[in-house]
């Protein structure tokens, strides 16, 4: 039995499809089955029920699942402390992130953290709340930044900062000569916010709707910059983070502060397994400088 067939096995399972496993695993399909067949074979054992529509672990394949799991965990871990022996800190860390987070925080820390830590890669994955919490327990990532609090069974989150969030104005607004703003002002207002799914757009229909009114949304959009032009254009008000406002201004736009209006800004991650080496120097690297 091979590292690498437990590697391919778990791809397989966390997939549901041969073709995107090989993909993940960065090896050629009929190379990824015919280790998949091997590993059969050597257990005696079907470990996959293969369908034209997908495929599904079989009773067997759920029990050697848990087994895989734990070895690769365990020799991940010992790889990180031979490197701690020596001094190094290398490796590859996959960091999730939301979109309303990463282009503003993230660019000049993982500069000055690439800077410090050479041996380490960071690849960044841009995502919603509830897709990164997934890639988090699927370990398809090792960490999630985003806003807190996030309720899930096996992850474990660490708190960096709060962060205020402020009212984007078209920059002819009424609004925009006052010098901070209530909800109250904001109840017969067009709304212009991130798609369902961001929690910055539930961040903020939850904050009206506790002030006692459903607010109009006019637009909606994946990506905030896209929000902030229409904005611009006049189409109505957005709520956004301070940090969008401070890194990215745009043209035509005018901030205000809102009062009692914040999020909470950290990381996940799984909690069955403390975080490599390389994963805990960024989580404290980007906690230090937040």
């Amino acid at each position: 039995m091979e590292l690498h067939q437990l590697r391919y096995f778990l791809a397989v399972a966390r997939t549901r499809n041969f073709s995107r496993a090989a993909e993940q695993c960065r090896v050629a399909q009929p190379s990824l089955s015919q280790q998949i067949m091997k590993l059969e074979g050597e257990l005696e054992e079907r470990l996959f029920e293969r369908t034209k529509r997908e495929v599904s672990l079989t009773s067997a394949g759920e029990l050697f699942r848990q087994h895989a799991e734990r070895v690769l965990d365990e020799v991940e871990q010992a790889r990180d402390k031979m490197r701690e022996v020596r001094g190094l800190l290398r490796g590859r860390v996959a960091l999730g992130a939301l979109p309303t987070i990463a282009p503003y925080f993230l660019p000049t820390r993982l500069r000055a953290f690439a800077a410090k830590f050479p041996g380490i890669e960071v690849v960044v994955h841009e995502d919603t709340t509830e897709q990164l919490a997934r890639a988090v327990l699927a370990k398809e990532i090792d960490v999630a930044l985003l806003s807190l609090p996030v309720e899930r069974t096996g992850l474990v989150a660490e708190e960096f900062f709060d962060e205020d969030l402020v009212v984007a104005l078209p920059a002819g607004h009424a609004l925009a000569k006052k010098r901070a703003l209530t909800l109250d002002d904001l109840e017969h207002e067009a709304f212009i916010l991130m798609k369902e799914g961001h929690c910055l757009a539930g961040q903020a229909l939850q904050f009206c709707r506790l002030n006692g009114f459903a607010p109009r949304v006019s637009f909606r959009s994946a990506q905030i910059e896209t929000v902030m032009a229409f904005v611009a254009a006049g189409w109505g008000v957005s709520i956004v983070p301070a940090m969008a406002q401070r890194r990215m201004p745009v043209d035509g736009v005018r901030y205000r502060r809102l009062a009692g209006m914040t999020r909470s800004v950290g990381v996940l991650y799984r909690s069955a397994r403390p975080l490599s080496g390389a994963a805990r120097a960024l989580v404290d690297f980007l906690r230090a400088k937040g």
